[in-house]
């Protein structure tokens, strides 16, 4: 009984005896039973039953199972992985710089992967992605193209009528009036308002050109009455949760006398789509003013068009220019433009691929948010630079370190390998470096996931569950291993054996011009990018700080006004009551963006059947907006309510001043086509759309425009007076929160693009000196390593430590100096390729340069100091005491 429980567990002695071949089973079987039988003596009965298990586990490999035989291929391989598993066990510190720099530059490409396939997967779930386009119009004014997606409201249905090849075409508008753009939004049946985005008007045809999803409601009818209205799923189940609400009432803007019945519910929109709207009001039945829907003169649509499948675009487009004769020119002459022919020729029409719309709308006026194909080409250029500068401190490394392999290979050589066999077995290694910095570098992109997310306002996530993310991961070590491998494997095997075991072999010096021109490479790349991110943030300090003629600071902007319109005169005066307050006015026009905006043509007097239009912006404004905002008058003066002729008065900017070209404009008229006003002032010019854009013409005029009210204060305590405002709009407003924000945040908001470039910018920049720097570390302790004898004999004659650190130092500063040339006229051309895109823009000059260098200086000192010093300051006697 006692001797049978001291046997090892049965079940895993008959498993060693199913797998095991027979010639082989004799043999492990004695070996481990031996094994168990020393351990019980030594540890237990339990420790010897778990450790036979771990034996019998231990033995089941390839070459022990049964039925399989190992070639020579399959032999070599395996013993190639042990070698360069033993070689990454045996240089610990070389091997962290290998698999750390590759990291490195995986998580990167990794994180700037998940970035570029977020940005070219938008509009392509589409079934008819192919035959979706959006319409664009293009007008050359003397060479300066203006390329934008508003079109008349009668284009959509004049080209389905007229031009067989076009199957649908839809509408919609959106932007900032009418209701469209934000609004406060309530249930009929509730008293409480909510503030709303994403509000449009669209044709029904629309609603199936884009294959949006109808969950609830009539699909073949929905939006085909008037004053009816679609909701996505998520606004649905925010205002009527566990409730069907299809013919309920939303109210917006506390408006009775427009309420809105819903008439379906759709699935939320894919995040990957250009199209994001919630709140889709149908253009049945609408007329946003007298004759607007049969107008061919004021465009505010975006017409969308689907071709049949044999349809040729570009065929479309030539055919569309008749458009221009057969209605545009008709309807000009009719409204009294002399020059109607000459101004329809400057137009021409262009089909927009839906999936182009996200990445190649740069240059197009749109009210969509969208990205831009020249980040996607920089961010993927700068994933593969930083890649290249991992796989350079493996090439470097491997053959600095050529010495201490010279003697196995000529070894191994002797003994008969062949040089295919050592350059596999290099390879090998490269791939086990590749496959171990894959796994940490997908461990640090995703820890640094979320902060990439933050700077580059994106909600990435790692897609682990799709077939093709694993195997991808896979291959790529693979193939990256092979790549930085490839040279290290020839040029180690390349050694020959009689040379190497004579002692003739140079210590890495044949590789040396290679060495230098790979650090010289990575020098360069990350001196580029410094540059590149130092002028990003002077161009950044110079918007934010530029004179804009205009005062953005403490200026209190209280958003939806238009819900207690009634009301907003006395609110205004009663905020006035606040001694903090020095000025308040009333507009949806203010200088930045996501505010009101409109484009008009304007003539002198008289002249409207004469001249061309001069085309501008006309704010509505009250009396005190001038004032309030800080804007300077050059001439004439401000509006007045004293002066009751002021209701027919304008105020212009200097550009527009410009473009009419009066001595004097002060007395003068214009007029739109609709309205007659009488110049009595001309405002300094101030920026109220991007810099990258000049500043164009603009009037003000009297009218009212209750959507928005703006504070101009004076105070220390900017949350008390936020209490104190807050206290005043609930007295007027109870059922609405107060929103409010600051017109400098607004105006910081509209740059936001240009932060998030410039944080990750500075964050690629700072990985690549990492990597860089991991591999002059590297390099660095290597030369120490190899001259310690020289530097012990020096030592001995009289040498300083100054002087060691010194010769130690001087070549790889050296490399850095050149790196700093070459890198400065790179830097000086991407620089001014993307200043470019501003129309106000700092000059580049040669701070940036020096900064970057010196940086560049100081961080190769500080990396290469530590080897150097440490050299300098060894005992000699250790370096020579085999001499």
């Amino acid at each position: 009984m006692n001797q049978n429980r001291n046997q090892p567990p049965k079940w895993a002695d008959r498993f060693l005896e199913w797998y095991c071949r027979s010639e082989l089973l004799e043999e492990i079987q004695g070996d481990v039973y031996e094994l168990f039988y020393v351990r019980i003596q030594d540890r237990g009965l339990n420790v010897a039953r778990r450790r036979f298990v771990w034996d019998v586990l231990r033995s089941f490999r390839l070459s022990t199972i049964k039925g399989i035989r190992l070639n020579h291929s399959t032999m070599l391989l395996k013993s190639n992985i042990k070698i360069a598993l033993r070689q990454i066990l045996k240089q610990k510190v070389f091997s962290f710089i290998k698999i750390g720099g590759f990291a490195l530059g995986v998580a990167v490409c990794l994180l700037i992967g998940l970035f570029i396939k977020e940005e070219l997967s938008y509009d392509k779930h589409y079934d008819n992605v192919d035959r979706m386009y959006r319409l664009i119009a293009v007008f050359d004014e003397d060479g300066d193209f203006n390329t934008q997606v508003f079109l008349p409201a009668p284009f959509a249905q004049a080209v389905v009528e007229d031009y067989p090849e076009i199957e649908k075409a839809g509408r919609f508008w959106g932007g900032e009036s009418f209701r469209a753009g934000n609004n406060q939004v309530r249930r009929q049946d509730k008293p409480v308002n909510s503030f709303e985005k994403g509000f449009i008007y669209i044709d029904p045809e629309l609603v199936k050109i884009l294959e949006i999803q109808i969950l609830q409601g009539d699909s073949a009818k929905v939006l085909s009455e008037p004053n009816t209205i679609l909701i996505s799923k998520q606004k649905a189940e925010k205002y009527f949760p566990d409730e069907d609400p299809i013919g309920k009432t939303l109210i917006l803007n506390d408006n009775l006398q427009q309420p809105l019945k819903i008439a379906g519910v759709m699935a939320d929109l894919p995040v990957n789509s250009h199209f994001q709207y919630d709140f889709l009001m149908t253009l049945a039945g609408q007329e946003f003013w007298q004759g607007e829907q049969q107008s061919w003169l004021s465009n505010n649509y975006h017409t969308y068009v689907m071709l049949h499948p044999e349809a040729d675009p570009k065929a479309v487009e030539q055919d569309l220019l008749s458009v221009i004769d057969r209605y545009y020119i008709p309807n000009a002459q009719a409204a009294g433009m002399s020059d109607a022919v000459g101004y329809s020729k400057q137009i021409s029409f262009r089909l927009q691929p839906i999936s182009d719309i996200h990445l190649y709308s740069e240059d197009i006026s749109d009210t969509a948010k969208h990205g831009d194909i020249k980040v996607v080409w920089l961010f993927g250029a700068i994933a593969i630079v930083i890649l290249i500068l991992a796989c350079i401190n493996f090439i470097n490394l491997s053959t600095a370190r050529s010495a201490n392999r010279a003697k196995e290979v000529g070894l191994r050589k002797v003994i008969g390998s062949f040089r295919e066999d050592l350059i596999n077995q290099f390879l090998t290694e490269s791939v086990a470096y590749s496959i171990f910095s894959f796994i940490l570098g997908i461990f640090i992109a995703w820890m640094l996931l979320p902060f990439f997310n933050a700077i580059a306002d994106k909600e990435l996530t790692f897609p682990w569950m799709e077939w093709w993310f694993l195997p991808s991961l896979l291959i790529s070590s693979i193939l990256i291993g092979v790549i930085a491998g490839i040279y290290p494997a020839f040029y180690l095997s390349s050694f020959r054996p009689i040379s190497v075991l004579r002692g003739k072999l140079s210590r890495g010096s044949k590789s040396l011009g290679l060495r230098n021109s790979l650090v010289v490479f990575q020098f360069t790349a990350t001196i580029v990018l410094l540059v590149c991110t130092f002028v990003i943030f002077r161009q950044m300090n110079f918007i934010l700080n530029k004179k804009l003629g205009y005062d953005k600071e403490q200026v209190v902007i209280l958003e939806g006004a238009y819900s207690i319109r009634e009301k907003v005169p006395t609110l205004k005066q009663e905020l006035l009551q606040l001694p903090e307050v020095k000025h308040v006015t009333v507009s949806g026009f203010l200088p930045v963006s996501g505010t009101f905006r409109n484009n008009n043509g304007f003539w002198k007097e008289g002249r409207t059947n004469i001249d061309k239009g001069i085309y501008g912006q006309i704010w509505d404004v009250d009396h005190d907006y001038i004032k309030t905002m800080g804007i300077q008058i050059n001439k004439g003066r401000d509006f007045s309510i004293a002066m009751p002729t002021d209701s027919q008065a304008v105020i212009i900017n200097e550009s527009f001043a410009t473009e009419l070209g009066f001595e004097d404009p002060l007395g003068q008229r214009i007029t739109n086509g609709g309205g007659l006003w009488q110049i009595i002032g001309v405002v300094e010019d101030f920026h109220f759309s991007n810099l990258k854009e000049d500043i164009g013409s603009l009037c003000m005029i009297i009218r009212d425009n209750p959507v928005t009210l703006s504070l101009k204060v004076n105070t220390g305590d900017m949350n008390g007076l936020i209490q104190q405002i807050t206290n005043k709009w609930d007295a007027f407003s109870p059922n609405q929160a107060i929103r409010y924000s600051f017109l400098d945040e607004s105006y910081a908001n509209m740059y936001a693009d240009v932060q998030r470039t410039g944080k990750i910018f500075s964050s690629f920049a700072l990985l690549a000196i990492l990597v860089a720097c991991l591999g002059l570390f590297g390099l660095s302790t290597f030369m120490a390593e190899q001259r310690s004898k020289e530097m012990g004999i020096r030592k001995v004659l009289g040498a300083s430590v100054f002087q060691i650190i010194q010769l130690l130092s001087r070549h790889f500063l050296l490399l850095v100096f050149i790196s700093l040339l070459i890198a400065i006229p790179v830097a000086w051309y991407l620089m001014q390729a993307w200043l470019k895109d501003y129309a106000y823009r700092i000059n580049i000059g040669w701070q940036a340069f020096v900064l970057a260098g010196i940086l560049a200086l100081f961080i190769a000192c500080l990396t290469i100091s530590f080897q150097s010093f440490r050299s300098a300051t060894a005992d000699p006697v250790r370096a020579l005491r085999s001499e």
